[in-house]
């Protein structure tokens, strides 16, 4: 985990580092066990990720504490790379999550988490969890392109599950 662009690990579950862009969405994807493990299997899998645009590949599925997460993303003519590492990944009958920070080459510098909630009402919520900052010159010189493109793949992950 040494790696990691940023010292605040782990922080995105709970109070936010201050110096940072926060980030807390969430949304009701449906009800039920049946969509709260389908939804899971598909985050463990990098689906998300894949379903809003990105190319990814994960150094091993399903993913775990430690498993590198490379995405490939395009706006227009421009690529980058985003290289994260999995900081926080846990699984239980209710609750399913992970986090990732990202790594040396990344456009931004930070964390973010993506957790599933099976409630006793049988709601199953998405709640993602961001902090982040410029981590190039260049996410320096855009950094309101990039919030808003920050908050466009946000809104897109939310709306892949289920």
């Amino acid at each position: 985990m040494s790696d990691l662009t940023y010292s605040e690990v782990g922080a995105t579950a709970g109070d936010l580092p201050s110096g940072y862009h926060h980030v807390r969405r969430a949304r009701t994807i449906g009800r039920g066990r049946v969509v709260f493990e389908q939804a899971a299997d598909a985050l463990f899998h990098g689906a998300v990720q894949r379903r809003a645009g990105a190319e990814i590949t994960l150094s091993q599925t399903p993913l775990r504490v430690g498993t590198r997460v490379d995405m490939r993303l395009r706006l227009g003519p421009l690529r980058f790379t985003a290289p994260c590492m999995v900081v926080w990944a846990e699984r239980t009958d209710h609750h399913a999550g992970f986090a990732y920070g990202t790594l040396p080459g990344h456009p931004e510098r930070g964390e973010e988490r993506f957790e599933l909630t099976l409630h006793e009402n049988g709601d199953v919520t998405f709640l993602i969890v961001a902090f982040s900052a410029p981590g190039r010159w260049f996410t320096r010189i855009g950094a309101p392109v990039g919030r808003l493109v920050q908050s466009w793949a946000t809104r897109r992950y939310l709306e892949t599950l289920p």
